[in-house]
């Protein structure tokens, strides 16, 4: 019988470095977090082939799991914990082994992890399941071991059938250095990374269905390994994926250096190389007064927060890379990370420029799984000798493990992409600023448009703000004209005849524009002349967008894909009219409407599919071998072309009808943002946003690029209607699947529950309503809006509603604490 659940009560310890080493003989007794089903926190004893002092905590090891002993990975969350935390007549199992010779975890981390195990109230071994890479957290390691002739290799299974006297034979050997922990075994399988090497349309035959699926999968899941393709696809797949290989369609292999390098990343040096030189090895005298006030962060007795708040083009990655080299410098590690896997990148490439030689990491997601444990296992064994490093990447890159952390610098710090709803939900800035409060170290959130609860803080007092004004190399901001679209006549695409004729004149004078429409795809939706009906997803109930490269009509939301034409659901015509324009409209239009000779590119999530291929693009627009950049928010933020002269938003009005408190701050930022592309170099930029309500309050505070007017406008209207940053504002999910029939009284017996709690806590309750997308994946969707004074009653009545669901229940239910997505 196994004891879990308990809290230990760790008594007398010596702490060296990070270990804990028990003290009284009698306290044997471990507290360990699976990382793995069912997540929870057990007890076990200290097997005794092993010496006592090794064992501490932030050590994986190997421990049996039930009336089998199957074999589970855990990490050490305590040692030496109390005797009476285990009941009399409970014997408690043994320790395996240990995984590791000394701690993958410090102090530090486990209590990051112990933090987010109570916000997201989940074991800590869940949280450890979702940080930590795959093979970190697996429990099929092998043992090579070196000692009397012929090396042997054991597996852990080995292990648990030996007898004791066998194990303290092993360990005398473990204790010598005869031993090595080899990784888990792969498969060719798992290291075959699968991605299409062309665009659509792709030469196969119709019949070839199978064929067309693999590629539509790849299409829509980018480079991936082939055992995972297999079994979202089935094992039919493998005779087709290898077909498709040696018809050179698709690569299966292990991905070579510079595709690995440029899988998902998409910025070539070439495209900022000039931009550097030119602005960022001479700091200005306001570069300079910001990096004094960051550096002064760094150094103070506490944490501390900045907001580098400076206009498109003022220097701020400049300061970020002095602030990185003051950090390590000091023998400080420092966190650059941005919003986007392009950016990161390029933040990465800046540091190589400007700094040859410093110890930097690129982290992301898009790199494989054995590249993201390799560089784990790096960090983690540079912050046990307490080596600085400088970490550039995505959110991700939070959890990796850095000693003595002087600053993390969040760019773009108002972007959505900082906040995770998927599997484990936080907040980047949260997560951030609990990580500089341990060692005292600097947050830096930079923006042109900060997030307004971000600027609020600063107006309170509670952080300073620095203030970048002019752009560096005395260029000034693009004048910004609106064109009003309503009563557009032109049928053959959004773009206004003045906006054309602008267009026109800016590449004939050989200069460059970029055109911002953030919606991908051909049309958006494809209407049926014969029954008068949108084709729409089966699964979400959403429209389809038509995308005729591919030939197909895909939802952007679950994946779901038909061949065009396909008949009607409804009527089971073939007669459609394409309504709306995309991205890839867009494009095909211009490229008829241009003078002879100029051409445009596309830069959206369908045309980068392709390892590398944004790279090419970003690099082929700096080499001016194309006039037009087309794209979605991806050109908005973090490129410097010097040659464009014009920025045009297409569709302005997109987001400010989205149901969602933020819906015209994110239109602001995104749109400011894209406006910054223009007049970077030494001719002067111009802007044009075609908008439908011209009237909008937004407008103006963008044509003057205003930001402090525009939050104050949007400060009074949260006000009034109580949204943060004046109250804490949280989502409880609610989903069940279509054909349940006892989901809409399940969902309503809960929205009672939760009301009544609501009451009681002083929570404010409203819903559950149907989300903005009613339908997702097959499942009926709900959620309740709940704002009150702090996190914690929040917490506390998502609690009381939880109980109320049984774990067998088919109803969903989660929590999205300060959401950030309102669909």
């Amino acid at each position: 019988m196994i004891l879990c659940g308990r809290r230990c009560r760790p008594l007398f310890f010596v702490t060296s470095g990070n270990r804990q080493l028990v003290m009284n003989e009698n306290l044997r007794i471990v507290s360990v977090s699976l990382m793995a089903p069912p997540y929870t926190t057990l007890h076990y004893r200290l097997p005794e082939w092993l010496p006592e002092e090794m064992w501490c905590a932030g050590l994986r090891v190997a421990v049996p799991l039930g009336a089998r002993g199957t074999l589970r990975a855990g990490v050490i969350a305590a040692c030496g914990c109390a005797p009476d935390t285990v009941p009399q007549g409970v014997e408690l199992k043994a320790v395996l082994w240990p995984l590791e010779f000394v701690p993958l975890l410090g102090e530090e981390y486990l209590e990051m992890v112990r933090q987010l195990a109570v916000r997201q109230m989940v074991p800590p071994g869940q949280i450890l399941g979702m940080l930590l890479p795959a093979g970190l957290r697996s429990a099929g390691v092998r043992l090579r071991v070196r000692a009397g002739g012929r090396p042997r290799t054991l597996r852990l299974r080995d292990i648990a059938k030996m007898a004791d006297s066998e194990r303290h034979v092993l360990a005398s050997h473990w204790s010598a250095g005869r031993v090595e922990v080899l990784e888990p075994e792969t498969d060719e399988a798992e290291n075959d990374i699968c991605h299409v090497t062309a665009d659509p349309p792709w030469p196969v035959r119709p019949a070839a269905r199978r064929q067309t699926e693999v590629l539509e999968y790849l299409w829509e899941n980018g480079p991936v390994s082939r055992r995972r393709m297999l079994h979202d696809l089935g094992t039919g797949a493998q005779t087709p994926l290898l077909t498709l290989a040696e018809r050179g369609l698709v690569h299966v292999g292990p991905l070579d250096a510079e595709q690995a390098e440029v899988c998902g990343c998409g910025i070539d040096s070439a495209c900022h190389t000039e931009a550097f030189e030119n602005q960022l090895f001479e700091l200005t005298d306001a570069q300079q007064a910001a990096l004094r006030a960051c550096t002064d962060a760094v150094e103070s007795d506490s944490a501390e927060t900045r907001l580098l708040f400076g206009i498109t083009g003022s220097g701020k990655t400049a300061v970020y890379l002095e602030l990185a080299r003051a950090c390590l410098e000091k023998g400080l590690s420092v966190m650059l990370l941005a919003p986007e896997v392009a950016l990161a990148c390029k933040l990465y490439r800046d540091v190589q420029l400007r700094f040859p030689g410093l110890p930097a990491v690129l982290y992301h997601g898009y790199q494989s799984a054995h590249e993201r444990e390799q560089q784990f296992l790096n960090l983690a064994a540079q912050a046990r000798e307490g080596r600085p490093v400088l970490i550039a990447g995505t959110r991700s890159a939070l959890f990796l493990p850095v000693a003595s952390l002087g600053a993390v610098v969040l760019d773009e710090e108002h972007d959505a992409s900082f906040k995770q709803d998927e599997r484990l939900s936080y907040q980047a800035k949260e997560v951030a600023w609990f990580r500089v409060a341990q060692s005292k170290g600097a947050l830096v959130l930079g923006s042109a448009t900060p997030d307004v609860k971000t600027f609020h803080a600063v107006r309170e007092g509670h952080m300073p703000g620095i203030v970048l004004s002019e752009r560096v190399g005395g260029g000034t901001l693009p004048a910004v004209e609106l064109v009003n679209i309503k009563d557009n006549a032109v049928k053959e695409t959004i773009l206004a005849p003045q906006t054309l004729t602008r267009i026109k004149e800016t590449v004939t004078r050989g200069e460059q524009a970029v055109i911002l429409l953030n919606r991908r795809g051909y049309a958006p939706l494809m209407y049926c002349l014969d029954c008068g009906s949108v084709a729409r997803c089966p699964e979400c109930e959403i429209g389809l967008t038509y995308h005729k490269g591919r030939e197909r009509l895909v939802c952007h939301y679950c994946g779901h894909s038909v061949p065009f034409p396909s008949p009607c659901a409804k009527c089971r015509g073939v007669h459609y009219l394409p309504m709306g324009e995309g991205t890839e409209k867009l494009e095909e239009t211009l490229s008829t409407m241009l003078p002879h000779g100029k051409k445009v590119l596309r830069l959206d999530r369908d045309s980068t599919r392709r390892p590398g291929r944004m790279e090419q693009i970003l690099a082929a627009f700096a080499r001016e071998e194309s006039s037009i950049l087309v794209g979605t928010q991806m050109l908005s933020k973090g490129h410097h072309f010097p040659s464009v002269t014009l920025a045009v938003v297409a569709d302005g009005d997109i987001g400010l009808n989205m149901p969602d408190y933020r819906a015209t701050e994110r239109t602001f930022q995104l749109l400011v943002q894209a406006a910054g592309r223009a007049g970077r170099g030494e001719r002067p930029g111009s802007v044009i946003i075609q908008t439908r309500d011209p009237a909008h309050y937004c407008w103006d505070y963008i044509r003057n690029c205003d930001y402090e007017g525009f939050f104050e406008k949007e400060l009074e209207a949260r006000r009034k209607r109580r949204y943060p940053p004046f109250v804490k504002l949280a989502l409880i999910r609610l989903s069940y699947p279509m054909d349940w029939p006892q989901g809409q009284d399940r969902v309503n017996a809960l929205a009672s529950a939760v009301r009544a709690s609501g009451r009681e806590l002083g929570v404010s309750v409203l819903g559950p309503a149907p989300a903005p997308l009613p339908v997702l994946r097959g499942r009926r969707r709900f959620q309740c809006l709940l704002k009150a004074s702090d996190w914690k009653t929040i917490r506390m009545l998502f609690h009381a509603a939880r109980q109320g669901v049984p774990a067998s229940s088919r109803l969903r239910l989660s929590l999205d604490l300060d959401p950030v997505n309102m669909l």
